[in-house]
C-alpha cells in the first residue's frame, strides 16, 4: 500500500513539473511581466498585417479587454491613451500602407520602467483576435 501511494505521489510529482514547464515557452515567467523594470522601445512597437482603422478598432478592445481605463480616444489621428497599474500610456496607430499599420504603446511620461507585461498583453490580445471579424451593432431606438 505504501509503494501504491509512493507511485501516485511521484506521477502526481511528474506531472506537476511538465505542466509547469508548458509555461517556459512563451521565455518570460510571470513575475517577469509584473515586475516593473526597464522595457525597450522596440519592444513598444509592433507590426501588423492589418489596415490602420481595423487595428485602431482592435487596440480599444484590447485596452478595455485588459481591464486598462481609457482616458481618452481620438480616432482621427488613431490614438489611445489609457492608464494601466497608475501609470498613462498612448497608444498611437500609424498607417503604413493600405494593408499593414503599426502599433506603439508608449508611456506619457517617457519613463520606460514600467511592467513589460503591460504591452505584451495588449499585443497578445491583438494577435489573437485578429481572425475575429470586426461587424457592426445595429442600433434600435
Amino acid at each position: 500500500m505504501e509503494r501504491i501511494k509512493i507511485f501516485i505521489f511521484g506521477l502526481f510529482l511528474c506531472l506537476m513539473l511538465s505542466a509547469n514547464s508548458s509555461f517556459a515557452e512563451d521565455g518570460i515567467s510571470m513575475s517577469t511581466l509584473v515586475t516593473p523594470q526597464n522595457v525597450s522601445f522596440s519592444a513598444c512597437t509592433q507590426n501588423f498585417n492589418m489596415p490602420a482603422d481595423k487595428l485602431f478598432y482592435y487596440a480599444i478592445a484590447s485596452a478595455n479587454a485588459n481591464k486598462f481605463t481609457i482616458d481618452e480616444i481620438q480616432s482621427k489621428t488613431g490614438y489611445i491613451l489609457f492608464t494601466a497599474v497608475n501609470k498613462q500610456f498612448l497608444a498611437s496607430v500609424l498607417k503604413k500602407d493600405a494593408t499593414h499599420s503599426q502599433l506603439k504603446i508608449t508611456p506619457t511620461n517617457g519613463v520606460y520602467y514600467f511592467a513589460p507585461g503591460i504591452v505584451l498583453n495588449f499585443f497578445r490580445y491583438i494577435e489573437v483576435n485578429s481572425s475575429v471579424p470586426i461587424a457592426n451593432i445595429p442600433v434600435k431606438y
